[in-house]
């Protein structure tokens, strides 16, 4: 009886040290493999004197989630979705019946001026904004700059609320941006969320023309979106949604290209539209990619930052005042292209008819020359 017992014992032990261990090693194992995600009161421990891992990474998507949700609460308000009327067009056939077309706005100052993309109210001859509470309220156009792709609107009224400029030279790729619009017209204030994923882009709009300095986003903007405002998680306006690119001529498709006008590019347009009722375009001929210290360095320039000419116009005041392809721009007159300061904003503080010097760098050397700049006409 005692041999018996004692031999169940043993068989006990050897059954229990067996599961323990296979236990123990089993969470080693998945200790080993598995990410570290640190919660909240692990990271407060850390920072309490407890030495970090090293490839840490502090996770907290339920955080990030409020910030998205608190950021569209306070920002969707000011938004709008701009409905328009453009007339019947008289063909072989007769009279087609008007074509209504929408897109979306938001709302700049108390005074009721919204900024919207020029091609989202071109041609039509009626145009009204709808609320984001449903009430709609006809809208004046005020004046729009075509090149740019922006318009200003005007309603009279209390408005619900106005956005919050933000500065879009700040922005950095890989930064979380929130996309407000209307899709299709009939989806109001969707919100879409994704990154920035590069700044100073070129896109030509196959009207002889192409647009400078935008920001490429993969936050889905769908037709109806044009207009609406691309938001960074400061709850801060950074640029104006404006086209998607779903292929190129190769014909090879693509997701994700979305693209903005700058929020700085689009407060210093409209602006100067609600002062003077008009944009007075500066123009000195040159198409321009911008420089930054990353770009510097990948390519070897002798500048961190500027403006490399791509091309010059024939019969520009860039050509009429020297300045050619591959050179570098780094100032006009008095403002230097800089961490704050672009090429674009830069022109911008001259007006049509003002004399200027362009710094120039070519092979290595630094040249001054001076244009009269002109107005671009639309």
């Amino acid at each position: 009886m005692n041999r018996t017992v004692r031999f169940l014992m043993m068989l006990a032990l050897v059954l229990f040290s067996a599961l323990a261990g296979a236990y123990l090693g089993a969470q080693y194992a998945i200790s080993r493999l598995s990410p570290v995600l640190v919660s909240e009161p692990a990271l407060a421990a850390s920072e309490t004197g407890s030495e970090k891992l090293p490839n840490q990474i502090v996770v907290s998507s339920s955080e990030i989630s409020t910030i998205i949700t608190e950021v569209v609460e306070m920002v969707e308000p000011a938004v709008v979705t701009v409905v328009g009327s453009i007339p019947g067009q008289r063909t072989f056939f007769g009279t087609t019946g008007d074509q209504q077309v929408s897109g979306s706005g938001f709302i700049i100052s108390a005074d009721g001026y919204i900024v919207t993309n020029n091609h989202v109210i071109d041609g039509v001859d009626f145009v009204s904004v709808i609320l984001s509470d449903g009430t709609e309220m006809p809208a004046v156009v005020v004046s729009t700059d075509i090149f740019a792709d922006l318009a200003v609107l005007k309603i009279d009224g209390d408005v619900p609320a106005i956005v919050v400029m933000g500065d879009s030279d700040r922005l950095k790729p890989g930064e979380t941006v929130i996309a407000i619009g209307s899709p299709l017209g009939d989806f109001r204030n969707s919100v879409t969320t994704g990154v920035i994923s590069a700044t100073g882009r070129m896109i030509n709009t196959g009207q002889g023309f192409e647009m400078e300095n935008l920001l490429q986003t993969d936050a889905a903007i769908n037709s109806g979106n044009s207009g609406g405002p691309l938001v960074n998680l400061a709850g801060e306006v950074v640029g104006v949604n404006t086209l998607v690119v779903r292929g190129n001529n190769s014909g090879a498709a693509a997701e994700g290209l979305g693209f903005a006008i700058p929020s700085n590019t689009a407060l210093l347009i409209s602006n100067q539209i609600i002062e003077k009722g008009y944009f007075a375009r500066p123009y000195l001929g040159v198409q321009v990619q911008h420089i930054d210290p990353a770009v510097a360095e990948r390519y070897d320039l002798p500048v961190e930052w500027g403006a490399f000419v791509v091309k010059v116009g024939g019969n520009t005041p860039a050509e009429q005042a020297g300045i050619l392809p591959g050179d570098i721009i780094v100032r006009i007159s008095e403002a230097l292209l800089d961490e704050d300061t672009i090429f674009i904003n830069a022109l911008f503080n001259y007006q049509p008819g003002d004399l200027v010097e362009i710094e120039v760098i070519r092979n290595g050397a630094r040249e001054v020359l001076q244009a009269r700049l002109i107005e671009l006409k639309q």
